[in-house]
This record gives structure tokens, C-alpha cells and sequence, in this order.
């Protein structure tokens, strides 16, 4: 008998902890219908549905296999994805997705988990219309990564990568950190970036840039309802050929008291439109901050080498990790390092603490960050042969998924363009 897992082998596993890095999509916002016969597919089954790649998923976790789905769905109609456990051979199997067939809408998919490792049962489920045949045991992202190649294959648009800068407490240079970061991705790879600065009273990205313009994040957020891609690029401003900033307006004439997913409408028009979406989070701890974080696929936590910085890394990493089990945990950079007649904690023994490498140690450099702050320009502007823009560069690298500049076309994939080239 042929062997279904040679015949048709597993793709790679998503990212993991272990640092591997696939592309793979988000689920799409879609009605799931789980119906599990054993403990471990339940488990699962819920560990899958709680990651952040399935958030925009309603998902319902039953019990009972096939026969619970085939008496639910004599008395409702069926959702969008159907995927149940079962135990069946061949035979079985092909009665059992007759039977749902029959109670199944026109544009139900249907997926098992099967426990029959057979190459010749797999296609002829593929010839009965089975969307995918997964066989047991199965691991949460095998299982998130199966439905994600799904509605690929269906055509549904590739998002870009959301890039999360945040600083472990205020003032620790994060802002400046995610500045240059989107600059030097956008230049070394010459992809689309946009840089979204998310605080809205005091965002600093206008200043950065020199732009003129400032109200780009805070319009969005007002004309949410109606947002689209004319309205969104309008919104922009241009800082080069590749980069783009959606700056925050820096005023305090408005609180602004915002929802959990204030930013969600913003963020998925602008990673359908690029590859690499920056976010300037602001060291607040709100559920829209929180959100954020937790579904960005990749969190950079900036700190200072002192008591505080450590304290509140361990803590933000702790929850991250605890809340993203099957991500790898939050990037650390290390920055105003060497502060003269400053008591710091050296940085192998803060690594240590944390049980977190930082992926770069910027040294404190006064006269080069005041310079490009000063002026509205990026360090690599003022100073492109320094530290401080190698380590933005090595960031870049380390975030974007790709391996190096000479790498810039591997993983292309098609977005929507805001803009002609």
C-alpha cells in the first residue's frame, strides 16, 4: 500500500521557535466547523483556532465526528469550511462524505483529518471533491498551514509582513529604532514599505521624515468605514522610492480613546498593498496596543541595558510568548549602550536574564543620532558608513525574512500597487 506521506509529502512547518521561516497565509475571515473524535485532535484542533494566523476565523471546536456534523447540519446550514476527524477506511469514508455532501452548501469546503496513511485513499477523496485529507497525528500549525494553502490555492490575496517596534518603557529610542528599520528594508530591498505610526498624541514620525503632512494615521482611523485603496494612498506620504509613512497627527487636541480593533481596517489594507508594514507602537499597554502586538508577525521590543528596561522586557516577553506559543519569541535590541558615568547591566548578563539573544547592541552615539534628528533624516543619511546603520541593517535582515540585499527577489509575490513604478 503506498504511502500517502511520501506520495504527497508535508510542506514545511510555518515559523516556529526554532526559527524556521515559511510564508504563509493568514485564514481568511471565514466560518469553521471542527467536528473531533479523539483528545488529541481536540487539543489540537483549539490550540490551532486560538493562533494569531486564524484570528479573523470564527471557529467551533464539537465533538463527535462526521455523525455530529451530519445531525447539526440536518437542522442549520453549513459554514464556509467543514473539517471532521474520522477513523473510517476507504469504504467508510467515501459513505461518510456522501452523506455530508448531501447537507453541505454549494460553496462548503470540507477537509479530514484521517488516521489511514494511503496514497491511493487520498485521491480518490481528492476525485469526491475533499478539499484536503490531513492524516493523524497532526500538530496545531500543520493543521493552520493546511487551511492557509487552502484559500491560497482559492486566490485569496497575499498579505505583507507586519513588522511591530515597541519599546520596553518610554524613551528608549524605539521610535528611532522602527524609523530607520523601514528605511533600511526598503532601501536594501528595494520593496514597498510603509511605516504606520501608531501614537497618535505624541508620533514622531513626521519629524523624522521632515514631512509636511501629519494627519495620515488619524484620518484613516476617522474614515475607517469607508477606507479603500485611493482614499489609503492619499493618506500617504512619500519618502523615496520605496517607502511610505502613515504619520500620526502629534496633537493633543483630541483623546483618543480607541476600540480593541481600531487598527485593523488600516493594517489589512496596507499589507495587501505591500510586503513589509513597520508599526510604531507607543509604550502604552491598552487592548488595541496589546491586539497589535499579538498579531504582528514579528515584535521587536527595544530596551535600555538598566534595571527597568529589564524588568519590563521580561515581563512583555513573558506575555508575548505565553500568548504566541507557536511563534518564536520577540527580537531584543539593546540600544544607548555605553552611556558614560551610567550604571548599566552588561549586555550577556541582561541576555541571560531574559533567556533572549539581542539581535543588535547600539552603542550611545550622540553627536550621529542628533544630527538626523535634528534634520528630519535617517541615520544611514548622516552617517551611512557608521554602527548604528549597520545594526538597522542587520534588523532588517534579521525581521524581514529574507536572508540578505542580494536576496531582494526571493518570496515575491503579487500585491495590489498604490502606485505606479
Amino acid at each position: 500500500m503506498a504511502d500517502l506521506a511520501t506520495q504527497n509529502p508535508a510542506p514545511p512547518t510555518p515559523e516556529s521557535p526554532a526559527g524556521r521561516v515559511v510564508e504563509m497565509l493568514r485564514v481568511p475571515a471565514i466560518t469553521l466547523h471542527v467536528f473531533c473524535e479523539t483528545p488529541e485532535i481536540t487539543a489540537a484542533m483549539q490550540i490551532a483556532v486560538a493562533d494569531r494566523r486564524m484570528s479573523r476565523t470564527h471557529a467551533t471546536v464539537l465533538p463527535g465526528g462526521v455523525a455530529a456534523a451530519l445531525d447539526l447540519y440536518h437542522r442549520t446550514t453549513t459554514p464556509e469550511l467543514v473539517l471532521f476527524e474520522s477513523h473510517a477506511g476507504a469504504t467508510e469514508l467515501f459513505m461518510q462524505l456522501d452523506a455530508l455532501a448531501n447537507v453541505c452548501g454549494a460553496n462548503t469546503k470540507v477537509m479530514v483529518i484521517g488516521h489511514a496513511n494511503d496514497i491511493e485513499l487520498y485521491r480518490g477523496l481528492l476525485a469526491r471533491g475533499l478539499s484536503e485529507y490531513i492524516v493523524a497525528p497532526v500538530d496545531p500549525m500543520s493543521i493552520i498551514a493546511s487551511i492557509s494553502r487552502l484559500y491560497q490555492q482559492a486566490g485569496v490575496a497575499k498579505l505583507g509582513r507586519s513588522l511591530a517596534f515597541v519599546g520596553a518603557r518610554g524613551g528608549v529610542g524605539s521610535s528611532t529604532v522602527a524609523h530607520n528599520v523601514a528605511a533600511s528594508m526598503a532601501r536594501i530591498y528595494s520593496s514597498d514599505v510603509i511605516l504606520a505610526d501608531l501614537d497618535l498624541p505624541f508620533g514622531s514620525a513626521g519629524l523624522g521624515f521632515n514631512l509636511d503632512r501629519h494627519e495620515g494615521i488619524a484620518q484613516a482611523l476617522q474614515d475607517a468605514s469607508r477606507l479603500d485603496d485611493g482614499l489609503f494612498e492619499r493618506l500617504l506620504s512619500r519618502c523615496g522610492d520605496h517607502l511610505s509613512v502613515l504619520a500620526a497627527p502629534a496633537s493633543l487636541d483630541t483623546c483618543n480613546d480607541l476600540a480593541e480593533g481600531a487598527f485593523e481596517r488600516v493594517l489589512d489594507i496596507a499589507r495587501s498593498n505591500v510586503p513589509f508594514v513597520a508599526l510604531d507602537i507607543p509604550h502604552v499597554w491598552t487592548p488595541w496596543a496589546k491586539k497589535t502586538l499579538l498579531t504582528a508577525d514579528e515584535i521587536v521590543i527595544t530596551a535600555v541595558p538598566d534595571l527597568i528596561g529589564l524588568r519590563n522586557a521580561k515581563n512583555l516577553i513573558a506575555v508575548l510568548q505565553q500568548a504566541r506559543p507557536n511563534d518564536a519569541p520577540p527580537k531584543l535590541v539593546l540600544n544607548r549602550a555605553g552611556v558614560p558615568k551610567r550604571s548599566e547591566i552588561k549586555p550577556g548578563q541582561f541576555a541571560k536574564a531574559l533567556n533572549v539573544e539581542p539581535i543588535a547592541c547600539i552603542a550611545f552615539e550622540p553627536s550621529t543620532f542628533s544630527a538626523a534628528a535634528n534634520n528630519g533624516r535617517m541615520i544611514v543619511d548622516v552617517a551611512p558608513r557608521s554602527a548604528a546603520t549597520r545594526h538597522f541593517a542587520h534588523i532588517a535582515e534579521k525581521i524581514s525574512g529574507r536572508a540578505n540585499g542580494r536576496d531582494k527577489q526571493a518570496g515575491r509575490f503579487a500585491f495590489k500597487r498604490l502606485w505606479g513604478r
